[in-house]
């Protein structure tokens, strides 16, 4: 039977299950990344598991996140994960190297490979034709001891593209449509495959926009095959010898179908506070801005940043805006300079900011409160950009270059009119300015047993994690809607982010976007009772960091009970032994309100033996049917406590 690129891959690497949408299956992993903001876990948690060296063919350790040092906290957490690469046989990239996406896709990314990685983002590297995967820290490192990673087999979702792209719209202005068709849910349990003739028109780079952003729709990852795009791609980044062309099969069938004609595409933007919040940029035109940022991995390509220099050369930003570049990579900052489009945007009023992903995360860059922030990052949840009540939109670099001129956002095909502008050509050199100085190789096994870890004092040891309760009665103690993300639950940005290595530390943060009081109840919760947490539809979407799992079970936490979960999340709950709950019925979701007591009884055997539960909410008197939908193995680490405590109990 002709196959399609997905399961083509995924078959090259199955170790267990069988390739069902639903099942769960078990893929070996060839390699991993690893960024600072979730790393330092990481390397905690192989200190935990004993190892001496990852089993990998190939491991990377990124440093792009955690950039700003107001103080020693985020220099000593680099300095403990510089180490840490030297100990457990990683590559190291150093501070200031690049936004890891776009640096692991010219220096490390193969086609045909796998990669697990500790970002939610990693799907990015499906441009280049990689099986590239966002998961929690923990299985990160497992991947890294040489097991296999498992997960639930996805439907194959193929988006057929025909067309061009019109003049002023580029890929940003293709997965934000897809996102308007889909929202933040629509890709939930599937891997996106994108295939037909429109492919010749996108640069790898452009992929690489569209991949990154497919996690913004909540898909396991998303791929594109490996043809002359991909090879011209490594050819320039002088790896062309890496080149596996990997294509799907002539007639290849899919779970899921769709088409897109990029050529009915048109600018649009994502309206705060959602990725999923997408109309024409059109319909909001006039809308008042004092920000613009370009950069981040959603928009990384040498072309992102020479579209806009061409825009506002010989121009001037108004004085109200804040036009902020973010270079993605020092190679594409050594390019971009080399064609001179540094100078035109400092030129034009650009504030250049290091290589990383700075304001994406909330490390510096945060907008003024109530004023609006035009940005090409991937993610506008609340409070992310480090200021609480922020603004902020998602746009391509066309839109956010006109709309940086104006002061207004603008329609960049209106701009190009009312300036006179034809659409620019941008000539990109043939051979990338490749420098690899800034990537520290891993040490002979020899050598690197003799490596000490050095930890400063903000990094302390992963909390212990008592097994699960067989009776749990406790509070309800927050109860909170739908499309929760990571960001609302363990807080991003310059405050809370320092404390990463620090779990009882950053407990302080937990749910404070949502709730200022949570810590300080959770906090007294866990010395008694414990306590659940209620939510909505696709609780805990966003970002892979699994200190949002670790912190609310450090203040207490024994259970969430959702309508649904994001993939990412639920598993990262398991791993750290959090029964993660679904209401049977979604309308039971109404009957329970914040303080009331929820009580679960003989959990244990109920969950050994199958798959629903029953909650009773003593307040009301009412019985609740829940389910959960763990695999045995699953089961085994939740009830063991989570992960860790789980092997620890098998020596």
């Amino acid at each position: 039977m002709p196959d399609n690129l997905a399961r083509k891959v995924i078959g090259a690497h199955l170790l267990g299950g069988r390739m069902e949408p639903g099942e769960e299956i078990s893929i070996r992993v060839d390699q991993t990344l690893t960024q600072d903001a979730t790393g330092t876990l990481v390397m905690q948690e192989l200190e935990a598991l004993d190892l001496d060296r990852v089993d990998t063919e190939l491991s990377v350790q990124y440093v792009d996140h955690n950039l700003l040092q107001a103080d020693e906290k985020n220099a000593e957490d680099h300095e403990f994960l510089r180490t840490a690469a030297l100990r457990y046989g990683l590559w190291f990239s150093k501070p200031g190297n690049g936004v890891s996406h776009p640096t692991h896709m010219q220096r490390f990314g193969v086609p045909g490979k796998t990669m697990a990685g500790s970002d939610s983002h990693t799907p990015a590297a499906g441009s280049l034709g990689m099986l590239a995967i966002g998961v929690g820290g923990l299985e990160v490192a497992m991947a890294m001891a040489g097991k296999p990673l498992h997960l639930r087999m996805p439907q194959i979702w193929g988006v057929e593209l025909t067309g061009r792209l019109p003049e002023w719209c580029s890929a940003k202005d293709v997965i934000l449509e897809m996102l308007r068709r889909h929202g933040v849910k629509g890709g939930l349990g599937r891997i996106i495959e994108y295939h037909g003739p429109a492919l010749t028109t996108l640069t790898a780079m452009d992929r690489h926009v569209i991949a990154n952003m497919g996690a913004e729709l909540g898909a396991t990852t998303s791929i594109f095959p490996a043809d002359d795009a991909v090879r011209d791609f490594l050819r320039c980044e002088g790896r062309e010898g890496d080149f596996v062309e990997l294509l799907a099969d002539d007639g290849a069938g899919y779970d899921v179908r769709e088409h897109l004609d990029l050529s009915a595409i048109e600018p649009l933007i994502a309206k705060p506070s959602s990725p999923g919040n997408v109309v024409p940029v059109r319909e909001v035109a006039g809308e008042a801005v004092s920000q613009v940022v370009i950069g981040s991995s959603a928009n990384p390509g040498l072309r992102d940043f020479a579209i806009a220099a061409a825009m506002v050369s010989g121009r001037q930003t108004v004085p109200s805006v804040s036009f902020d570049v973010n270079p993605s990579s020092r190679e594409i900052l050594s390019d971009l300079t080399g064609m001179g489009a540094t100078l035109e945007l400092v030129m034009a009023g650009a504030r250049i900011h290091q290589s990383g992903c700075m304001g994406c995360i909330g490390m510096g860059q945060a907008p003024a409160t109530g004023k609006n922030s035009l940005r090409t990052m991937p993610r506008n949840f609340p409070g992310r950009s480090g200021t609480r009540e922020d603004s902020v939109w998602l746009c391509s670099p066309e839109t956010a270059a006109a709309s940086a001129l104006t002061g207004v956002i603008t329609d960049p095909r209106r701009w190009a009119d009312d300036v006179g502008m034809p659409y620019p050509t941008i000539e990109l050199p043939d051979r990338a300015a490749i420098n690899t100085a800034m990537l520290v190789a891993p040490l002979p096994a020899a050598q690197a047993l003799e490596v000490e870890l050095v930890k400063g004092p903000n990094i302390s040891s992963l909390p212990e994690l008592p097994p699960l309760r067989d009776r749990i009665e406790a509070p309800a103690l927050l109860v909170v809607g739908d499309n929760v993300s990571t960001d609302e639950i363990s807080p991003a940005g310059a405050r809370a982010l320092p404390f990463r290595s620090n779990i009882p530390k950053l407990a302080r943060f937990t749910f404070t976007q949502i709730d200022e009081t949570y810590p300080g109840r959770a906090e007294k919760s866990a010395k008694s009772t414990g306590h659940f947490v209620v939510g909505g539809e696709n609780y805990g979407q966003g970002s892979s960091r699994e200190h949002a799992a670790i912190t609310p079970r450090y203040l207490g936490l024994h259970a969430v009970i959702a309508k649904s979960f994001a993939r990412i999340h639920w598993q990262n709950l398991a791993n750290f032994g959090v029964l993660a709950l679904e209401f049977e019925n979604p309308d039971d979701y109404d009957t329970i309100a914040q303080g009331d007591v929820l009580i679960l009884d003989g959990v244990r055997a109920a969950i050994q033996s199958g798959q629903s539960l029953t909650l009773l909410n003593a307040r009301r008197g009412a019985e609740i049917p829940v389910r959960h939908r763990l695999s045995r193995r699953q089961v085994d680490d939740v009830l063991a406590g989570g992960l860790i405590p789980h092997l620890a109990s098998r020596g």
